[in-house]
C-alpha cells in the first residue's frame, strides 16, 4: 500500500527542513519516502509506501501536528492507494 499526500505550505525551504529532519518520526509512523516532489513554492507532493496503516492514518490525520507547524504546511490532503 501506498499514501499519496499532498502538502500546501508557505515556503517551500521552511517544509524542506522540516521534512527532512522528521524522517526518523515519519519511519516510526509506518511511512516510508519513495518520492518527494515540488510543485511550486506552495506545494509539494510525496508518495510513501505504507507500513503500518493504523499508524500513517494517525500521524497523517494530526499525531504529525508539531511537523506540520514547524514545516509551515497550512494543510495537506491524503490518499492510501493500491495497485490494481
Amino acid at each position: 500500500m501506498q499514501a499519496l499526500v499532498h502538502y500546501a505550505l508557505s515556503d517551500y525551504a521552511r517544509f524542506r527542513t522540516a521534512f527532512d529532519a522528521d524522517a526518523e518520526d515519519r519511519g516510526q509512523n509506518g511511512l516510508s519516502l519513495l518520492q518527494l516532489w515540488r510543485e511550486n513554492d506552495a506545494s509539494a507532493w510525496a508518495l510513501y509506501q505504507v507500513n503500518d496503516a493504523t499508524a500513517a492514518r494517525a500521524y497523517l490525520g494530526g499525531g504529525g501536528a508539531a511537523f506540520a507547524a514547524q514545516a509551515g504546511v497550512g494543510s495537506l490532503q491524503f490518499h492510501f492507494l493500491e495497485t490494481a
